[in-house]
């Protein structure tokens, strides 16, 4: 296991494209760094799904709670807001359906980020993982662009319709202009961008402690770097 780490630092000096093996052992087969950075994804992704797809996944979340948009009330009521917005037993009410709604969308998100692991090029794998604690994932991200919103907006517009029992309807009528369709999509970027910072924290706490996923080869790559 030491080799492959001391084969890192050789690779992330310059030697991008090789591929990481283990002298002597003609058994094994050779890894690449691609296939590191897929597994590092594929943990973090499984690991992040696995928490937003729990009831409550969403709003039980430090990283991931969706807030309720400006026009809705925002974090706190006002004078300028409809009486029923200024009820913060009625906002608390909405925020935790319209974060009952973004499951719905990320269980179509879920295998589109599995299979983009599984497929996506990846053309400077040395460079990702050696860089920030969450640079797979803001790769990936970019590489998938705008295709989990697409994926979701439905799902999170079938969610909107199930859960509300005249609490989504009520908030959205007292906003002049205001449509359920506005609020689907605003819902949808905001879960978008709570997936991907789920899946960002998974990465940054396997970094930091490898040891975790009990993989050796992610171990023999992030292990050193982990050591105070």
């Amino acid at each position: 296991m030491t080799i492959l780490v001391d084969r890192r630092h050789l690779l992330l000096a310059g030697i991008a494209g090789a591929a990481l093996t283990l002298p002597g052992c003609q058994s094994l087969p050779t890894i690449s760094l691609t296939e590191v950075i897929r597994r590092l994804l594929t943990l973090s992704s499984q690991s992040a799904f696995a928490q937003l797809l729990q009831p409550g996944g969403f709003y039980d979340s430090q990283v991931a709670r969706i807030a309720l948009p400006e026009r809705l009330g925002g974090g706190a009521g006002s004078g300028i807001l409809s009486a029923v917005l200024q009820s913060k037993i009625f906002r608390d009410k909405l925020q935790r359906q319209l974060n009952r709604a973004a499951e719905k969308g990320a269980e179509r998100a879920a295998p589109l980020v599995a299979e983009a692991v599984r497929t996506v090029t990846i053309e400077d794998a040395a460079s990702i993982i050696g860089g920030d604690a969450q640079a797979a994932s803001r790769f990936l991200r970019g590489k998938m662009g705008p295709v989990i919103l697409d994926a979701m907006l439905p799902g999170i517009s079938e969610g909107l319709a199930l859960f509300d029992d005249q609490t989504i309807s009520r908030a959205v009528q007292s906003v002049t202009g205001f449509d359920i369709g506005a609020l689907a999509r605003d819902v949808t970027q905001r879960a978008e961008n709570a997936i991907w910072a789920a899946i960002g924290v998974q990465e940054a706490n396997i970094r930091a402690n490898p040891q975790s996923t009990n993989d050796p080869l992610l171990i023999g790559i992030f292990g050193r770097a982990a050591k105070p």
